[in-house]
């Protein structure tokens, strides 16, 4: 067996600031350090973490007043960040800027009476972030059929985002039928899909032609996680999402000579050297490295954190 490793692959530069963020709050405040939601979509992140101390909530108010809460990697609405305030919560942000991007874009179409389609998934943290800017403004599409039942006040202000995560071909496919139905339609004039997205997106579309077996490492909930998967799929290729090599099983990889791993931008380069390590014992698999694309991005840390790194 030949295990190709794709390059780019794992943690991006979001994914990157806000585990150094959480793990630099963790060093100066000490334990518990909460935390909204999951810092990024991962399980092994966070179980980590939270044998370090975090504690993830899903409401502010489960946050005792006074203690330090910092925000995940995915952003939050204003509601949060006064809910926040109103407990004397000492808030950290940890929003990845392509996210905070999106947010200001929402709140600049928003105010000019705009109604903004935003482009993505009910119910991931990311959109109810987002949406949570200007709820009376935006209208949530998650397919190419929503577009045919989608109505405006006004189909001269009308602009469209997307969240971050997706499927680059998934979301062109809606951009195009919007675009059709609303022609005078606006948009930022760089796309929101981030560039790690789309470098994870396009290793898996090229490097995948050659392999019977494509696995992704990545947590379920992970959106730009399941798209790899997906796209895999897609090119008919046997593909599986999992969090570490404790998910698959020998079978997976029945009569496979080739075999594709990736992984997505919030999983870490730990757990997929322990999947090379299952492959090299179980099929004594070799391993070669392709690269498709360099990535040199890199996302200060937040301000009030800045300082107490400059400080250590």
């Amino acid at each position: 067996m030949k295990i190709v490793l794709a390059a780019p692959r794992g943690f991006c530069a979001g994914v990157n600031m806000a585990v150094d963020s959480l793990d630099l709050t963790l060093q100066h405040f000490g334990a518990p350090v909460y935390v909204y939601h999951e810092i990024v979509h991962n399980q092994f992140v966070v179980d980590t973490f939270k044998q370090k101390g975090a504690v993830f909530v899903d409401s502010v108010e489960e946050v005792p007043e006074g203690s330090v809460l910092m925000f995940s990697a995915h952003g939050v609405s204003p509601e949060i960040r006064a809910a926040a305030a109103a407990r004397n919560l000492t808030a950290l942000d940890a929003t990845c800027p392509l996210v905070t991007k999106v947010h200001l874009e929402a709140i600049k179409y928003a105010k000019l009476g705009y109604t903004i389609v935003l482009i993505g998934h009910q119910g991931h943290d990311e959109v109810i972030g987002t949406m949570g800017e200007a709820p009376e403004a935006i209208v949530l599409v998650e397919d190419e059929q929503d577009v045919q039942t989608l109505e405006v006040a006004d189909e001269s202000k009308i602009a469209l985002l997307t969240q971050t995560t997706l499927s680059v071909d998934d979301a062109n496919r809606i951009i195009t039928k919007l675009r059709e139905r609303f022609p005078m339609i606006q948009s930022p004039p760089k796309g929101d899909i981030c560039y790690a997205t789309q470098n994870r997106q396009d290793a898996v579309k090229i490097l995948s032609e050659d392999a019977d077996v494509v696995v992704v490492l990545g947590s379920q909930n992970s959106s730009n996680s399941a798209r790899l998967r997906e796209l895999a799929a897609d090119r008919g290729k046997r593909a599986f999402l999992v969090d570490g090599p404790g998910d698959l099983k020998r079978d997976d990889f029945r009569d496979a000579d080739t075999v594709l791993i990736t992984a997505g931008a919030s999983a870490p380069e730990s757990v997929v050297q322990e999947t090379i390590d299952w492959l090299r014992q179980e099929f004594d698999a070799s391993v070669e490295t392709a690269t498709v694309r360099e990535e040199s991005v890199e996302f200060p840390l937040p301000k009030p954190l800045r300082a107490i790194s400059a400080a250590k």
